[in-house]
């Protein structure tokens, strides 16, 4: 039970110091519709998901600093089970985002393969 406790107060520590430390990304709230939208709003969408890529980038480069600092810093002491709980929180986390991030930019790339058949169809 003690070690159960252990994990789980390694666990909360590091999961509360990401989330100080760490900014999550805010994904675009929508894209323009590609059928309808314009070459200037199709652009614009683009400038926003370079960005929302960029921060996303930004986010999973300090989640591994963190966690490579929290392994730095750990009590040579510290069991295996609490070293693996650090990674496993570390894990999650950064694929969390990346499964965000990868999900968003089907959408938008949804989007601009609409966008791509409606110039065709006029061309």
């Amino acid at each position: 039970m003690k070690t159960l406790s252990a994990i789980l107060a390694v666990a909360a520590l590091t999961s509360a110091q990401a989330y100080a430390d760490c900014t999550y990304p805010h994904a675009p709230d929508k894209f323009p519709d590609g059928s309808t939208a314009t070459r200037d709003q199709m652009i614009a969408a683009m400038t926003q998901m370079k960005s929302y890529n960029s921060e996303v980038k930004a986010y999973t480069d300090c989640l591994k600093l963190e966690h490579d600092t929290a392994l730095a810093k750990a009590d040579p002491k510290m069991s295996k089970e609490q070293k693996d709980e650090i990674e496993k929180v570390y894990v999650q986390k950064n694929d969390a985002a990346v499964d965000e991030a990868t999900a968003v930019t089907s959408r938008f790339n949804e989007q601009v393969r609409a966008f791509n058949a409606k110039k065709k169809d006029k061309g």
